[in-house]
């Protein structure tokens, strides 16, 4: 009976010793291979967060396995939202508090997965003072590419692998911009570094403001959510912004274009403009709690000074003159050289398929009309519809049934499909010929066969 007691005693200590250690919150298997910060400039009093995740089953030699860089929109978001909310290899639970689960739909299952927090002062990424923030494109591309060149020479693996640039919202500026400025510079310095650019993928985007923000109204009519007289205002606000923005009164439209999206909510009713079907918003409260926690910011590398924000006011705030900006003409470009993904949602009302079909038809692309003459193609998996695809040479269009603006949370499974078969080049990707539309290489020798049809900007 003693014994007993005894072994009953130590049970009890050993079972409260255990449970008044303390556990990680950020699991050591759940970690980035490596993060921490790439510099923009010498003095390093302003840098750019990262982290990276490697492929968990390549389908090639490492050397040969893709790296997938993703830029969150805003402006201002964390591209932590796409490492733990949307795609990456662990996700925050919105049940269960700071609870991390692996994602069988993770990103990094074929691919290198890069995470960096742009412009300064997102995220982690530190600004020295908010005066350096940028409020341009040209600078954002320029620090970006500053600190990949910096990623890519801190493994000798790197350089050689494709790489491909992806992001949503308002990422179609920032993923075309720095594409643009990858090209720029692959022209101009010695083969050991230039980068090895394939293609880039712009989900539910703001690229070209001019033409995706007249079909707004049209867009909430044609879904049943308004009436014409609602039409016609929407419509009054919308040739207000054009207006502005063809005067080059870019705060102006800016302003008039909140209006416009405000009036768009209200008058609906919705949730979230992101997305018309949700009875509650999306559930990214405790990414910023996470983030913040003194344990989590000591794995990943950054100081327990750094205040983590989902979102920035300030960048938000010294980019809204840049929203009404077109950058059409870097996407024009990279499409004789690279190659082009525009996905999006059925259910964005903000930057969804009709904001998006509109820009694509105003494109100067040589190869345009092959592309519209493809049409859709349904695309079902074990008969379950997934979504349309619509592809010709170097450019790809996806529409996610049962997703909004963030298509990639809203359908996980199917957007790991899309991504994988895109850049594997699989199935309704696959057209089995080599035209795809592009120059001749600008990084080989390489003859390629092209469509010619741009305009230099």
């Amino acid at each position: 009976m003693a014994l007993f007691h005894l072994l009953v005693f130590s049970f009890l200590l050993f079972t409260s010793i255990l449970a008044s250690s303390p556990t990680s919150i950020y699991p050591e298997f759940a970690r980035p291979t490596k993060s921490g910060y790439l510099p923009i400039k010498s003095d390093q009093s302003s840098t750019l967060f990262y982290a990276f995740h490697e492929a968990q089953e390549p389908a090639s030699s490492l050397s040969d396995t893709p790296l997938l860089l993703w830029l969150e929109g805003g402006p201002g978001c964390s591209s932590m939202l796409g490492n733990f909310f949307h795609f990456g290899p662990w996700l925050l639970s919105p049940k269960d508090n700071l609870t991390l689960y692996q994602n069988p739909f993770t990103w990094n299952r074929r691919f290198g997965l890069l995470f960096i927090d742009s412009p300064l002062g997102t995220g982690y990424s530190v600004v020295k003072d908010a005066t350096e923030i940028p409020n341009d494109q040209f600078t954002i591309a320029s620090h970006l590419l500053v600190a990949l060149q910096a990623f890519l020479s801190s493994d000798s693996s790197f350089r050689s692998r494709p790489l491909y640039i992806a992001g949503e919202s308002y990422g179609g500026k920032f993923v075309p911009s720095l594409g643009y400025h990858i090209l720029r510079q692959n022209k101009n310095v010695l083969s050991n570094l230039r980068i090895n650019l394939k293609g880039i993928a712009i989900g539910n985007g703001l690229t070209h403001p001019i033409t995706q923000v007249p079909t707004h109204a049209d867009s909430v009519y044609f879904t049943g959510l308004i009436n014409e007289e609602q039409k016609m205002h929407l419509e009054s606000l919308q040739l207000a912004v054009v207006k502005l923005i063809i005067a080059q009164k870019w705060k102006e439209a800016s302003d008039v274009r909140t209006v416009l999206l405000n009036e768009l909510k209200n008058v609906t009713g919705v949730v979230t403009l992101f997305d018309f079907t949700r009875t509650t918003d999306y559930p990214i409260d405790m990414i910023s709690e996470f983030l913040d926690h003194e344990e989590v910011k000591e794995v990943l590398g950054v100081s327990k000074d750094v205040h983590f924000q989902l979102i920035s006011d300030d960048v938000a705030k010294a980019l809204h003159d840049d929203k009404m900006k077109s950058v059409k003409y870097m996407v024009e470009e990279l499409m004789q050289h690279t190659r082009v993904l525009l996905y999006q949602g059925v259910y964005d009302l903000q930057d969804g398929v009709v904001s998006n079909e509109a820009w694509l038809r105003e494109m100067n692309w040589g190869c345009l009309e092959g592309f519209l003459k493809a049409g859709r193609k349904v695309w079902k998996d074990n008969g379950v519809l997934i979504g349309y695809v619509q592809h010709f040479a170097s450019l790809s269009e996806v529409v996610l049934h049962g997703a909004g603006h963030f298509a990639v949370y809203d359908q996980k499974s199917n957007a790991q499909k899309m991504i994988e078969h895109w850049i594997m080049e699989k199935g309704l990707f696959y057209d089995g010929e080599e035209n795809f539309c592009m120059e001749k290489g600008l990084f080989s020798d390489e003859e390629e066969n092209f469509c010619m049809g741009i305009d230099e900007k």
